[in-house]
C-alpha cells in the first residue's frame, strides 16, 4: 500500500506541472484568440470545417509587429507624438496609459527595470529578508529623502507585488540575474537556482 502511495505522489509529480502548463497556455491562447472579432475557419476536404486556435495570435502578433515597423520607420516621431499628446491631456486616460507604458517599458523597454535583484531588511530583530528589485535609486525629486530607494516586492505564486521605499542601508545587491530571481520568488523560493 505505501508503494502504491508513492507511485500516486510520483504520478503527481510529473502529471500535475504539465497538466497546469498546458491549462494555462490553452486557456491563454483561447482568450487571445477572442479579441478578434473574426473566426477564421480552415476547411478540409471531407470533413466539415472547424476552427484552430491560435491563428488569431498570429494575426495580431503580425498586426503588432507591422505597427512597430511602421511606427519606428516612418511615423513615430510626429504622429506618435501628437497621439500620446492628446492622451496626456485627458485625465483618466493618462493614468491608464502611462502605467501600461511604463510596465511595459520596464519589461522590453530601453529603460529595463528589474534587472537588479536585492535582500531588503525588513525587520532586524529578528532578521527578516524580502527579494526585491530596484525601480528607482534616487527619489530626491519626490521630496522624500536622501538615500532611499524604491524597491519592487513580488509576491509569490502571483505577478503582483508591492511597492516600499526603504533606506539604502537596508538593501543588499544579490550577484544574480533579475529573471531567475524572479522565477524563484513567484514559485515560492522552490525553484533551483
Amino acid at each position: 500500500m505505501k508503494k502504491l502511495i508513492n507511485y500516486f505522489l510520483q504520478g503527481l509529480l510529473f502529471v500535475v506541472p504539465i497538466a497546469v502548463t498546458l491549462f494555462v497556455v490553452i486557456n491563454a491562447v483561447v482568450w487571445l484568440d477572442g479579441l478578434l472579432p473574426i473566426k477564421i475557419p480552415i476547411r478540409i476536404p471531407g470533413a466539415e470545417s472547424f476552427y484552430l486556435p491560435g491563428l488569431g495570435i498570429l494575426i495580431i502578433a503580425a498586426i503588432i509587429t507591422a505597427a512597430g515597423y511602421i511606427g519606428t520607420r516612418f511615423v513615430r516621431n510626429p504622429v506618435f507624438a501628437i497621439f500620446e499628446g492628446l492622451i496626456e491631456r485627458t485625465p483618466l486616460l493618462k493614468l491608464i496609459y502611462s502605467s501600461v507604458k511604463d510596465l511595459i517599458e520596464a519589461f522590453v523597454g530601453e529603460k529595463k527595470r528589474f534587472t537588479q535583484p536585492v535582500l531588503v531588511t525588513m525587520n532586524n530583530n529578528p532578521s527578516v529578508q524580502r527579494i526585491g528589485f530596484i525601480t528607482e535609486n534616487d527619489l530626491t525629486e519626490l521630496g522624500i529623502g536622501k538615500n532611499k530607494m524604491a524597491v519592487y516586492l513580488p509576491f509569490s505564486y502571483g505577478f503582483n507585488g508591492q511597492l516600499v521605499i526603504v533606506e539604502s542601508e537596508n538593501i543588499q545587491k544579490i550577484d544574480a540575474s533579475g529573471t531567475e530571481m524572479m522565477k524563484f520568488v513567484i514559485s515560492g523560493g522552490v525553484t533551483e537556482i
